[in-house]
């Protein structure tokens, strides 16, 4: 799976505040992103991000609107 900075991701585990989905602001070494219900940032390493990542939701919605 691709991602670029900007995407829209879906977790397998809610955030506390309930959101899934979360906006990715850095893609390297380490993932950074943004929760889209409370707007808290978290820094995780890029294999327990792209464990915790099920799908990319953005990619999705530009595949829908073709």
């Amino acid at each position: 799976m691709e991602f670029n900075v900007g995407d829209i991701v879906r977790t397998k585990k809610e955030h506390p505040c309930g959101s899934k989905l979360w906006e990715l602001t850095r893609i390297g070494v380490d993932f950074k992103l943004k929760c889209l219900g409370c707007g808290h940032i978290v820094t995780m390493e890029r294999q327990k991000a792209l464990k915790a990542i099920t799908k990319n939701v953005t990619n999705e919605t530009n595949q829908n609107a073709n």
